[in-house]
């Protein structure tokens, strides 16, 4: 049953990240070739994919949590393992999508305030260089 429920939850949050990935394919792209300019944001946008899935598995995937059903608990008088129910299934389940929901929401937060912060500099710096590239005109002294 404990291997079965490993496999489960990583099953599971496989494919709640690889759809997460899908997702925010088309923006994570858009934003890396508008701050990078170049063809190694199509990388970049590769990388971020491989990052969403692995921080969403291991998110998901909670080892520490899933040894209660093989370990028993050395705190209690009895130390006893826990049986893994059909209401633990649900729990678990639900557990296993939560936590990879909020493991990816947190890298890409991250990811899209960095990006925001590197277009404001981008932007201002594009700012400085139109200002510096048109001449200012000097009207004629009025008399």
């Amino acid at each position: 049953m404990f291997m079965t429920l490993l496999l489960v939850a990583f099953l599971l949050s496989s494919a709640v990240s690889w759809g997460i990935s899908r997702a925010f394919s088309q923006p994570m792209a858009s934003i890396l070739a508008r701050i990078i300019a170049d063809p190694i944001s199509e990388a970049w946008v590769r990388y971020l994919k491989f990052a969403i899935l692995v921080v969403g598995i291991s998110s998901g995937v909670r080892i520490s949590e899933i040894e209660r059903y093989i370990s028993p608990n050395n705190w209690q008088e009895k130390p006893e393992i826990l049986a893994l129910t059909g209401e633990r299934w649900v729990l678990e389940v639900y557990r296993t999508v939560i936590e990879t929901l909020q493991g990816v929401a947190m890298m890409l937060l991250a990811f899209f305030v960095i990006s925001l912060v590197a277009f404001v500099v981008l932007r201002i710096s594009e700012l400085r260089q139109a200002r510096s590239a048109t001449p200012t005109e000097k009207r004629p002294p009025e008399a």
